[in-house]
């Protein structure tokens, strides 16, 4: 099946009664018939469900569906894209670890990398994670690469099959952070990606309305378990090892689990992932050529032939740079200005959502980062991220203009 046609028909289970989307579960608990029963599906020897915090069928088909649409063995679902990043890590992570990690990334991850020094575990961080950035920093300590496939907000583009191809030769798994790509730019786990992480209260669900995280084990890293001690317990579940251990292990204990309500949010929003990417995508690259023909205005998007990784934007998205740009007007008053004159686009810290929505980054969400840390993400004090919606090109190109003009008469 195609794409689109895949989201809507490829078996997820949990639907019942003739339900054309599964059920929310919202309850705490499952009651079984004897304490058999319940002994056995709490420690997997049944199929069924004990306790929402560990797992849910509104939740487990909103799984499913990810982990088919990701060409995975099996999805985790979690409460937020941030917990989703934190498990996916912590999971084969111990005191005396090192991760090598890209620059450019989320406010909230880099703050993230901050918080486990006290854990023992350490980050190198690298300009742009690439085969050339990645060698002189690999050691025994080495445990992960994590890698935003689109930065955000620096857009920058990871060469996904190269980079793959260099962890692979050291024993060492490849995170991708897919939250910006999202499925239907590409498949990582058809790249070589080990873990796929999405926060899914972006694109995955659209409309604003569910926070979630979610984690996809593509079964294809051959994990040595002497190496990677934290799963050596679980090595009889063979390629399914990262994904029991972090099921049964970290993510239950931890308690970071999805609502039902929220699940079955992110499962209406998925249905419409390849139209909203479409458009969002449209949308984004003739903005970001609209807004190119400004004077003082510097306009950052993958697909502009002046990019960096406008090559990379050809191979693995096809021409499709997404639906982020960002954009710098000279100063932070200036940028301001040009906020608060927009009429259309909403000041708000999400992206995904199929209005657009803007920010001022270097005061918000990296206002906990030094200036250094801050260029280091493409984020300088006169810079816009423009989370790219679904309305009328021709009605945001003039907001956007009527805008501009505004502020260069002031």
């Amino acid at each position: 099946m195609k794409f689109n046609t895949a989201l809507l028909h490829q078996s997820i289970g949990s639907e019942q009664n003739g339900a054309t989307l599964p059920p929310i579960y919202q309850v705490s608990a499952f009651s079984h018939d004897s304490p058999e029963r319940l002994e056995k599906v709490f420690n997997n020897q049944a199929p069924g469900f004990a306790y929402s915090r560990i797992s849910n069928p509104t939740v487990a088909s909103f799984e499913n569906r990810i982990a088919a649409l990701e060409h995975g063995i099996g999805a985790v679902a979690c409460s937020s894209g941030m917990a989703a990043v934190t498990l996916s890590l912590l999971n084969i992570l111990q005191s005396g670890d090192e991760i090598i990690a890209g620059s450019g990334l989320f406010g909230g991850t880099i703050d993230l990398f901050s918080d486990l020094k006290a854990f023992g575990v350490t980050t190198k961080f690298v300009k742009h994670i690439s085969t050339e950035s990645l060698e002189p920093l690999i050691s025994k300590k080495t445990k992960a690469v994590f890698a935003e496939l689109i930065g955000n907000p620096a857009l920058d583009v990871v060469d996904i099959e190269s980079v793959a191809e260099t962890t692979h030769r050291y024993g060492i798994p490849l995170i991708i952070d897919s939250t910006t790509a999202t499925p239907y730019l590409i498949n990582p786990a058809l790249h070589g990606a080990d873990i796929i992480v999405h926060s899914s209260s972006k694109y995955i669900n659209g409309g604003g309305n569910a926070v979630s995280g979610v984690i996809v084990e593509t079964g294809r890293f051959n994990w040595d378990f002497d190496r990677y001690q934290t799963l050596s317990a679980y090595r009889r579940f063979g390629k399914f090892a990262y994904l029991a251990k972090l099921r049964n292990g970290i993510f239950r204990n931890m308690g970071s689990c999805l609502s039902p309500m929220n699940a079955f949010m992110n499962s209406v929003g998925l249905e419409t992932l390849g139209l909203r990417m479409e458009r969002l995508c449209e949308n984004a690259k003739a903005l970001a050529e609209f807004l190119s023909g400004f004077e003082g205005v510097s306009v950052n998007y993958p697909t502009l032939s002046a990019n960096p990784y406008s090559d990379l934007t050809e191979k693995y998205f096809s021409g499709r740079g997404g639906a982020i740009l960002t954009m710098r007007v000279g100063s932070k008053e200036r940028a301001f200005r040009l906020l608060n004159r927009l009429k259309l686009p909403l000041i708000a810290t999400n992206i995904g959502d199929i209005r657009t929505l803007v920010i001022h980054p270097a005061s918000t969400i990296y206002a906990h980062s030094d200036e250094q840390a801050q260029r280091a993400t493409g984020v300088y004090e006169d810079t816009i991220r423009v989370s790219v919606g679904i309305e009328d090109i021709e009605d945001l190109k003039e907001d956007f203009q009527n805008a501009l003009t505004d502020i260069d008469h002031d």
